[in-house]
C-alpha cells in the first residue's frame, strides 16, 4: 500500500457520523516508510455528492487509474486509522493532480 492508492475497506459502525460499511478509501500512509503497523491511515470516499457541502472534501472523478466507477467525494475531514485487516482489494491509484489537491486540503486541515 502506498499513499494515494485506492482500496476497498470495511469500516465498522462507530455509532456516530463517521463513514461505515464497505466503501473505497484513499490510503494516506506509505507502508514502505512505516512497515508492520497494525493500522493504516485512510480517507473514506462516498458517492453521495451532497457531502461536498462540508469543508475539507474533494470531488474525485472516476478514471482508469483510480478504479472508481462513479464520482466520489473524498472526506478528508474524516482522515483516520483503520485496522489493516479491514483493507480489501486495490482499485487503483489517484491521479497526481487529485493527490496533490487532497494533500493540500489535509495539510490545511491539520495545519501542517
Amino acid at each position: 500500500m502506498t499513499l494515494g492508492d485506492v482500496y476497498w475497506v470495511d469500516l465498522p459502525d462507530r455509532g456516530g457520523r463517521e463513514q461505515r460499511g464497505r466503501r473505497p478509501a484513499i490510503i494516506w500512509q506509505d507502508d514502505a516508510a512505516f512497515p508492520n503497523l497494525p493500522t493504516v491511515l485512510l480517507i473514506p470516499l462516498t458517492s453521495r455528492l451532497d457531502a461536498q457541502r462540508f469543508a475539507a472534501t474533494f470531488l474525485v472523478q472516476p478514471t482508469n487509474s483510480n478504479g472508481l466507477s462513479v464520482a466520489s467525494v473524498a472526506l478528508v475531514f474524516q482522515l483516520g486509522a483503520a485496522d489493516i485487516r479491514r483493507i480489501g482489494a486495490r482499485l487503483g491509484r489517484l491521479d497526481p493532480t487529485d493527490l496533490d489537491t487532497i494533500r493540500t486540503i489535509a495539510r490545511n486541515l491539520q495545519r501542517l
